[in-house]
C-alpha cells in the first residue's frame, strides 16, 4: 500500500538535550573522545546496536531514558563540555589563515567515489574511501576551505557473512537516509534542491544530501526518486556493483553531476580534485559550462579547467584502470564532442595514451592525467610505478622527469587510535601529538611513557579486541543456524596471552592472503610447537562479489583452519568494516602485509596499526618502502621484483616464516623482566608510534597537498580567469602557434670547448646554435642535460642546466650557452633539448613537446 502523504519524523528531545541534535549530526564526534563516551554513556547497548549512529540512537531511544539524563546533572556537564570542544573546534581554522592571507574567497573540491567517514554510514568499500574520508577530517583540522562531493548508495557496499563452507555471501541491507547523520538540502522555498543530468534520451534527477564532517561539507548525490525510472533509481544504488553501462552512468553522475551540484549550491570552486579517475567526466562538463555560459573557445576553456584541476592515482598495474569501448563514450558523451566543435576521434583522443590508435579504449586515466595541472601516485614507489606506467603520455621526456610526483597517503590519527592509547598520548605528549611534524619536540618525549603502562595499554586494547571477536563470531554463526557446539567454541577463540598477528585488507589476488599458509608443516610449528610462545592470527576482509579468485583465497583460509583443527588461535573475522578494523589495529600486537611487490599503490591499515604501537611485518612495498622498517618492525625481503610468481611466493613464504621464527616470536617471549615486561618489544612499539605517526599521517597529508596542489591550481585559476580570461585566452592562443611551429625546431650546431677526456670538476663550455623558426627566445628554455651513462648507453640521474640565450648569429641562428661541470669519475653523457616557455605554463612539459638534440 502506497502512503498518500509522507513525514520526516525528528526525534523529540527535551529542551535541555538539545545539544545532542547538534553533537549527533555532525560527524566530529568520531574523533573527538568527550562526545563519544556521551553517547556511549546514554545508552551503551543501543550505541552498540545502531553501529555507533548517535542519529538513530537519538530516534529510538525512550523517552524515559531521557527524561532520566535530563536530570543527571553529570550527563548534562559532559554534554556541554562536549557541545563547547564543537564549537571551539568550528572557530579554529588557524593553519589554513596563517597560510593563505589573502583576501580572495578559495573553495577546493574533492570528489571521490567513496568515503569511509564512520561504521554507521557504510557507503564505501576499502581503503580508498577511508582514504578519502580522512582526508576530509584532516581538511577540517587544518580549516582547508574544502568541500566532498561523492554519490549515496542506498545499499552501498555488501555486507559480508560466510556459509557453512567458508564461501562468502554478499547482503545488501537498505540503508535508511533518515536515521543517519545526513541533511537533505532544501531551496529557500522549502523543496529539494535538485539536479537534472543528461543521459541519451533523457534526464536523471539527483537531490542532494549533506554530511557534516567537521568544517567540510561533503554533499552527495541521489537518485533513487521520482520522476526517474528504475533504472536510474538503481544509479546510486550499490557501490562498484552492476555492469559496465551502470560504471558508465555512475561515473557521469559523479563527474557531471558533481560540477552542476556544486554550482546549484552556489560554490565557486577554484581547485577541484579528483580522487581516482571515476570523477574524470567533470572536466568535461566544466569545459562545457566555460564554453556555452562563459563564451570560451574549446581550447581556451580547456585551459581553464586543466590549470586547476588535481588528480591522484591508487592504480598501480593497468588492469585496474577504467576503460570504457569507444562506442559507449560516444553513445553516453558524444554530445560534448559536438559542443567543444571536435571531430569524434579527437574527442575520444582525451582517454587516449595514443591518440592515433582509433581502436583503443578511452581510459578515465588517461582524461584526468590530461586534463590536470598536478597529478601525484600515493607513495613514493608509486610514483615510481606511475611514471613508467603513463610515460607515453609525454613522449621523448625521461622516465624519472614525466610529471607525475607523489604524495603518500596517511591516516587520520584521531579517527584510528584506540580512546585509550589516545589518553595516554595526551597525558604525556600533550593534546596537539595528532598533528604534529616529525621534527616537533613532543616526540622527544615517548621516552617519558612508562613502558609497563604502554603495556598495560596495549593488553587492554588486546583483550577488548577478543571479547568483541568472540562475540561477533558468535552472533555470525547464530544467524547461519549454526551448532552449540561451534557457538560454544567461538565463544572461546583466541588467547588474551598470546603473540597476536593481524591481517586484514580486501581480499584481492595480488594481496596474497594466503602467503602465510604456503608451508603448513612449517606455520604449524610456529603456531603450535611450544605452548610458552604460541602465536595466534586475527584475519577479516572482504572480496569484491564478482571476484572468484579472492572469495577461493577466504574459503581456502577457513578450510585451512578447520582442516587443522586451528579454530581457537586462527579466527576469520566475517563483515570486516571501519569498527572491526580499529579494535585490531590497536588490539594486535603484529600487522601483517604481503602484496605482491609493486602492486601495493600505499596501503594505510599498518600506518594504523603503527601508529596504536604496532610493529609491522611487511613486503617492502607501498608505504613500508619508505618507513624506518628496522626500526619499526620487520621487512618481507629486500624489495627484489621477480618475473616468476610462483618463485616470489615462495621466496617470500620462507623470508616470513624466518622472521617470525627468529625474531618476531622471540623478541615478544624470550626477553621479559621479572613482571613480564617484553622491554625490547615495548622500545619497538615506541619507535613504531614515534617514527610512524607525525609522517604517516593525514595531518601531513593534507599538509602536502595543500602547499603543492591546492594552492598553487587555485592561484592559476584566478590569475588564469582575470581579466575576463584574458590570460587564459592568451596562453591558449600562444599553445596553438607553439604546437603549429614547433616541429621546425632545428639544433644546428653544438660546440663543446673540450675533448672527450675531461677531469673531475673541469670546466667544460658549450655554445650551441638553434633554428626557432617563426618562434622566438622567449617561448622557449634551451637545456644541456647530463649525467652518467647506463649499460644501455642511456643518460641516467641526469641534471638539465639552463642554457644562456646570447642573441642570433648572422644567420638567423639563436645563440645559447652554459658551463658544465662533472663530480664523478666514469663514463658520462651529455645531451641538449628545447621545452617550451611561457609565464602562464604550470610546467615545461604541460604542452607535451620536447625537442632533442640527434
Amino acid at each position: 500500500m502506497q502512503p498518500i502523504r509522507k513525514f520526516n519524523v525528528s526525534p523529540s528531545l527535551p529542551q535541555l538535550l538539545e545539544p545532542l541534535r547538534k553533537l549527533a549530526y555532525n560527524l566530529h564526534f568520531d574523533w573527538n573522545v568527550e562526545t563519544k563516551d556521551l553517547f556511549r554513556r546514554l545508552d551503551p547497548d543501543l550505541w552498540e546496536s545502531s553501529h555507533h549512529n548517535p542519529v538513530l540512537m537519538l530516534g529510538t531511544i525512550s523517552q524515559g531514558r531521557l527524561l532520566e539524563v535530563a536530570e543527571d546533572e553529570g550527563f548534562l556537564a559532559q554534554m556541554d563540555r562536549a557541545a563547547r570542544q564543537l564549537e571551539d573546534y568550528l572557530q579554529e581554522r588557524s593553519w589554513y589563515q596563517k597560510q593563505r592571507n589573502k583576501p580572495l574567497k578559495e573553495c577546493y573540491a574533492y570528489f571521490s567515489a567513496e568515503f569511509g567517514l564512520v561504521d554507521c554510514l557504510p557507503v564505501y568499500s576499502g581503503g580508498l574511501g577511508v582514504l578519502a574520508g580522512d582526508h576530509l577530517k584532516s581538511a577540517s583540522d587544518l580549516g582547508l576551505p574544502l568541500v566532498g562531493v561523492g554519490l549515496l548508495y542506498q545499499q552501498g557496499y555488501f555486507a559480508q557473512y560466510l556459509n557453512a563452507d567458508g564461501w562468502q555471501q554478499e547482503r545488501y541491507p537498505i540503508n535508511d537516509f533518515y536515521n543517519m547523520p545526513l541533511h537533505l538540502e532544501r531551496n529557500p522555498d522549502g523543496s529539494e534542491l535538485r539536479i537534472a543530468v543528461e543521459y541519451p534520451g533523457r534526464k536523471v534527477y539527483a537531490r542532494v544530501w549533506r554530511v557534516q564532517v567537521g568544517t567540510v561539507p561533503l554533499y552527495m548525490l541521489d537518485t533513487n526518486i521520482q520522476p526517474n525510472k528504475a533504472y536510474d533509481h538503481d544509479i546510486t544504488d550499490q557501490l562498484y556493483g552492476g555492469d559496465v553501462d551502470m560504471r558508465i552512468h555512475q561515473e557521469i553522475m559523479l563527474g557531471i553531476g558533481g560540477v552542476q551540484m556544486l554550482k546549484a549550491l552556489g560554490y565557486n570552486v577554484t581547485a577541484y580534485h579528483m580522487n581516482e579517475g571515476h570523477a574524470a567526466f567533470s572536466a568535461l562538463e566544466r569545459i562545457r559550462i566555460l564554453i556555452q555560459e562563459e563564451g570560451l573557445n574549446y581550447d581556451q576553456a580547456k585551459q581553464v579547467v586543466a590549470s586547476s584541476n588535481i588528480f591522484t592515482t591508487h592504480t598501480p598495474v593497468p588492469a585496474g584502470i577504467d576503460l570504457f569501448a569507444p562506442d559507449k563514450i560516444l553513445y553516453y558523451l558524444g554530445y560534448y564532442a559536438d559542443i567543444f566543435g571536435l571531430p569524434k576521434d579527437q574527442f575520444l583522443g582525451l582517454g587516449r595514451e595514443n591518440t592515433g590508435d582509433l581502436s583503443a579504449p578511452f581510459s578515465m586515466a588517461v582524461l584526468a592525467l590530461k586534463m590536470a595541472t598536478f597529478s601525484n601516485g600515493v607513495a613514493q614507489l608509486h610514483g615510481v610505478v606511475s611514471r613508467q606506467m603513463f610515460q607515453g603520455l609525454w613522449q621523448k621526456v625521461p622516465v624519472d622527469e614525466v610529471p607525475i610526483t607523489s604524495i603518500t597517503n596517511g591516516v587520520h590519527a584521531r579517527s584510528c587510535v584506540a580512546k585509550s592509547t589516545q589518553e595516554l598520548y595526551d597525558r604525556y605528549l600533550g593534546p596537539n601529538w595528532s598533528s604534529a611534524p616529525p621534527d616537533n619536540q613532543i616526540w622527544e618525549r615517548m621516552d617519558s611513557i612508562p613502558d609497563e603502562e604502554l603495556w598495560r595499554n596495549h593488553e587492554r586494547c588486546r583483550l577488548d579486541m577478543i571479547l568483541y571477536v568472540r562475540e561477533h563470531l558468535v552472533k555470525h554463526l547464530r544467524d547461519r543456524g549454526a551448532s552449540a557446539s561451534e557457538i560454544a567454541q567461538a565463544q572461546e577463540v583466541l588467547d588474551p596471552n598470546v603473540l597476536t598477528i593481524g591481517f586484514a585488507r580486501r581480499f584481492a589476488t595480488y594481496k596474497r592472503a594466503t602467503l602465510w599458509m604456503r608451508d603448513i608443516d612449517r606455520i604449524k610449528h610456529i603456531l603450535l610447537a611450544n605452548k610458552h610462545r604460541k602465536v595466534q592470527f586475527v584475519i577479516a576482509g572482504k572480496a569484491h562479489p564478482k571476484d572468484i579468485p579472492g572469495k577461493e583465497l577466504i574459503q581456502d583460509i577457513n578450510h585451512f583452519i578447520r582442516e587443522q583443527h586451528l579454530e581457537k588461535q586462527v579466527v576469520f573475522v566475517p563483515n570486516y568494516d571501519i569498527h572491526i578494523a580499529r579494535l585490531m589495529v590497536a588490539g594486535c600486537d603484529v600487522w601483517l602485509n604481503t602484496p605482491r611487490r609493486p602492486r601495493e599503490a600505499s596501503g594505510t591499515s599498518g600506518m594504523k596499526a603503527a601508529m596504536n604501537g604496532l610493529p609491522n611485518l611487511s613486503v617492502l612495498d607501498g608505504w613500508w618502502d619508505e618507513a624506518d622498517y628496522v626500526r619499526t618492525g620487520w621487512a618481507i625481503g629486500h624489495g627484489e621484483n621477480y618475473e616468476d610468481p610462483n618463485y616470489q611466493d615462495q621466496i617470500e613464504a620462507n623470508a616470513l616464516y624466518e622472521l617470525l621464527e627468529k625474531e618476531v616470536v622471540p623478541l615478544f617471549y624470550d626477553h621479559r623482566d621479572e613482571d613480564g615486561l617484553p622491554r625490547p618489544w615495548v622500545a619497538k612499539m615506541k619507535d613504531a608510534i614515534r617514527l610512524n605517526c607525525p609522517l604517516f599521517n593525514t595531518a601531513r597529508m593534507v599538509r602536502e597537498y595543500a602547499l603543492r596542489a591546492y594552492f598553487p591550481a587555485s592561484d592559476r585559476h584566478y590569475t588564469l580567469t582575470s581579466n575576463h580570461y584574458a590570460p587564459a585566452k592568451e596562453l591558449a592562443h600562444w599553445k596553438s602557434i607553439l604546437s603549429e611551429h614547433w616541429f621546425n625546431i632545428r639544433i644546428k650546431d653544438i660546440d663543446v670547448s673540450t675533448g672527450t677526456e675531461i677531469g673531475v670538476n673541469q670546466k667544460v663550455g658549450v655554445t650551441a646554435k638553434v633554428d626557432l623558426a617563426t618562434l622566438t627566445n622567449q617561448d622557449v628554455r634551451v637545456e644541456l642535460y647530463q649525467g652518467s651513462i647506463d649499460a644501455n648507453g642511456d643518460i641516467v640521474n641526469a641534471i638539465p642546466v639552463e642554457m644562456s640565450y646570447h642573441g642570433q648569429d648572422d644567420g638567423g641562428l639563436s645563440i645559447y650557452t652554459a658551463d658544465i661541470t662533472y663530480t664523478s669519475s666514469g663514463l658520462q653523457g651529455l645531451s641538449l633539448r628545447v621545452l617550451p616557455h611561457n609565464q602562464y605554463l604550470s610546467s615545461p612539459y604541460e604542452p607535451r613537446l620536447i625537442a632533442w638534440a640527434e
